[in-house]
Parts: C-alpha cells; structure tokens; sequence
C-alpha cells in the first residue's frame, strides 16, 4: 500500500470533471490516487472508497448524483477519521448535501461543500470556479488543492447554500442556451446568414461567456459533451423543485427543463446540452435515432367490436319501438290485408272463431259487416297486449328479425 503524505489527495468519480482535476493535482505536485464505479486503466487505481481514505487526507467527490454522493459517503464512512476534509462537488439537492456533511462530521472528519462551474475545456486549463461553504479552518486547508483546478474559489456560506448559488447559475446558463437556440431558428427560417447574426450578436450587451463558447458549436451542429445534457436534466429538475418548497413559480426553469427532457428522450442525454437546438434544426438529427422518437411506443388503434355496435343499434330500436307503442296513435288503421279477406273467409258462429286463417272453406260465407265486427273488435286489446310488453321481449324479437311484423296471436 502507498505511504500516506499530506501531499495525497484522492478523486472518486473519473468523468469529464473528475479525470481532468485529476491531472491538473498531479502537474501541481500531488500525489494522486482514484476509485470510480466502473473501473478505468489508470495510475493509482484503488479497489474501493475505503482503501482511498485510508491513503488520501483530502478526497475530493465527482459523482452525477444525489444517491451516487451518499453511497459513496457511506462507503467510505468505516475510515474516515479527524484527518480527513471530503470537498463534495456534485450539484444535488440542498438537503442532499446536508446529508453528506452530517455523515461525514459523524466520523470527526470535516465536510467542504464545493459545487463549481465551468465545462471540460475549463477543467483543462485549471479554470474552474468552486462555490464552497463549510468550516473556515478546513476551507482554509483546503485551499490549495481547489487553487490547483481553478481560476477562482468564492465563499458563500452555510452548507447547502453553495448549492443554492449553482443551481441559481445553471438557470441562467440554460435559459441562456435555449434563447440562443430559438433566436438562431429564427434566423435560419427567416433567410438571414448565420455570419450576420453572430456579427450582430457579438455587439450586444447580452453576449457572454457561454454564448461565445456555444454558438459556433450549435451552427455546425457539433454537440461533443462540455457539460452533458443528462446532468443539466438533473439540474434543473432539482431547481423546479427547490422552487416548489418556496411556493415559486420558476416559468423559465420549467421551460428549459422541458427542452432538455424531449432531447433526452430521442436518445442526446450524452450529448452537450445544446443539442437542443436539435429540436430547431431536424436535418442535424442522424437517420438511426430518427426512428426513435417516442419515449413510449404506441399500440395500435382499437376497433369497436362488431358485436357492440350492433346492440347498440338494437338498443336504440327497443326505443324507437316503445316510442311507437305507448300510447298508439289513435289514428291507427285497421291493419291493410283485413278488407281483401272479406270474399275468401267462410262464415262460422261467432263463439267458435279462432283466428281467420282456421276457417273450414266449406262453410257459410258471413256478411260482410260480421266479418268486419269479429276483426276489428280484437284490436284494442292487441294494442294493449303490445304496449304492455317488456323491453326484454322486443330486444328478443328483434334480434331474431321480428321487429317489423305485427303481433298475430
């Protein structure tokens, strides 16, 4: 095992950050030890965070998240003693942080909040700029190992508070990106030359930084990860809700988190997160990620059933005929076949006639007036047996066919 110094400082997390702080400690005279979740063919690699504090009296933390913060905390926790100042950089929750700082101050060790901002070119040339806030001896301590990866260290105040100020940036800086992408979209539909608008912008009091950095990127559509956009994703998520808890309404937070989720959704989180523009500009988005645009994929429509638009056709004719019957028009005629059976139907005594069809042929013709009396005296009570039939009956009839033909019983 490697001796311990107090020239040892251990980095966990190997990202775009990580890995450059990295370098920039070794050029500066620091002997450098590294654990990172997945395992990288490095110098000093060590097996776990553990053996890293067991090595290292300053660690310094680059994970992309909350709980990647925390689980590193807790496993390293078994050795941290009085020696030790852990420097978290993460952008995470203010309360995430408070967490970690109680888990390590639990040890006796000390705890130095150190969000930062700037992207890989600024990790490159040791031009990062930490917002820290924790106990004054240890920043005072740990001064020279911020120094050696940056350009600037700005105290703020009580932990949690640092993080506050770099979410608050961060709004800035995305908002910024997404104007940027939509003025450019304008241009562009507009039939004005890119050369113009950066000529016109570069002379106005809101070109910055960042805008400097990210427009000559954005036109020629090179969207190489600075400063990727999961983690942008995650920062402004964090924001919203921060937001929240102090009853803000964040308009402009919301509305580059949602430009940020749509591109993750098509596949960019890997990307720089001004691949946004991507949404502007379709002919950058390459044919293998144009298939997948969907976060969730569709199923297909659903066809009514047959079945069920049929009942409701019967449904609606169990209506219309109850409609019909109750009550019955009063100007009903007696049914049209009736006259035309006055020469065929044999008379036969009034007490024995069934129904007109059941007459022997060779029976006495009944005059024309009796033959009248015996047809048209049944049917009010037809009627009547008719409307008192349930809607049951009339859906049974007419799903055997039965519902234009009169009731002959």
């Amino acid at each position: 095992m490697a001796r311990r110094t107090n020239k040892n400082v251990g980095i966990i997390g190997l990202g775009i950050i990580g890995s450059r702080v990295a370098e920039n400690l070794r050029r500066q005279g620091f002997h450098v030890f590294v654990w990172n979740r997945n395992p990288r063919p490095v110098p000093n690699f060590v097996g776990a965070p553990a053996e890293l504090a067991e090595m290292c009296d300053y660690i310094q933390i680059f994970v992309s998240n909350d709980d990647a913060l925390l689980d590193v905390i807790r496993q390293m926790a078994p050795a941290l003693a009085p020696r030790h100042i852990v420097l978290s950089h993460p952008t995470v929750a203010p309360h995430s942080m408070r967490a970690a700082a109680d888990l390590v101050e639990r040890r006796g060790a000390r705890f130095v909040e150190a969000p930062f901002t700037g992207s890989k070119i600024g990790a490159e040339n040791g031009e990062l700029v930490f917002y820290v806030a924790g106990d004054e001896v240890a920043l005072k301590e740990a001064r020279p190992i911020l120094e050696a990866s940056s350009k600037e260290v700005i105290e703020i105040g009580e932990i949690g508070q640092a993080t506050v100020v770099k979410l608050a940036t961060n709004i800035v800086t995305s908002a910024s990106v997404q104007a940027l992408a939509e003025a450019l979209a304008l241009i562009n539909h507009a039939g004005v030359s890119s050369e113009k608008f950066v000529a016109a912008l570069q002379n106005n009091a809101s070109y910055s930084k960042t805008l400097a950095m990210k427009l000559p990127k954005m036109i020629e559509g090179n969207f190489e990860p600075h400063f990727a956009l999961k983690h942008m994703l995650k920062d402004m998520l964090i924001a919203g809700r921060l937001g929240l808890s102090h009853h803000l309404e964040l308009a402009v937070t919301t509305a580059a988190r949602d430009r940020l989720l749509e591109q993750e959704q098509r596949g960019y989180a890997e990307e720089d997160f001004s691949v946004i523009a991507r949404k502007y500009f379709p002919e950058m988005i390459f044919p293998a990620v144009e298939q997948d645009l969907e976060l969730f994929e569709k199923p297909p429509p659903i066809e009514p059933a047959a079945t069920i638009s049929s009942m409701g056709e019967v449904a609606a004719a169990v209506q219309v005929q109850e409609v019909d019957l109750a009550p019955p028009p009063p100007e009903e005629p007696v049914p049209e076949p009736q006259p035309t059976m006055e020469q065929f139907v044999p008379a036969e005594s009034a007490g024995e006639t069934t129904t007109p069809a059941a007459v022997e042929p060779s029976q006495p013709e009944t005059p024309a007036q009796d033959v009248v009396s015996t047809q048209a005296a049944p049917e009010p009570e037809a009627e009547q047996s008719a409307a008192a039939k349930s809607p049951l009956e009339l859906l049974a009839k007419l799903l055997r066919g039965e519902s234009g033909r009169r009731d002959e019983s």
